[in-house]
């Protein structure tokens, strides 16, 4: 991913998105809460969702940290869970 601004918005229908801040384009990433999940997070569904999107950042990064540390050592196994 290029290096630009990023920007977490609250639609106000439920829906909070990760978006480039300086284009119009799509969202890179969307949150949909429920109004059952919205009553039951009170007003506090937007930090629920930056917290989201960050674990999701720092899986990614670790991912690509070991990707890259497999294909240094010539390594490839995996595990599941």
């Amino acid at each position: 991913m290029s290096a630009s601004l990023l920007e977490i918005v609250d639609l106000g229908d439920g829906e909070i998105v990760l978006q480039r801040a300086d284009a119009d384009s799509e969202p890179l990433v969307s949150i949909r809460f429920s109004d059952e999940s919205r009553v039951y997070l009170m007003d506090n569904g937007l930090e629920v969702a930056k917290a989201m999107i960050q674990a999701g950042i720092q899986a990614a990064a670790a991912i690509a940290e070991q990707v890259e540390q497999e294909t240094a050592t010539g390594t490839t196994a995996r595990m599941l869970h």
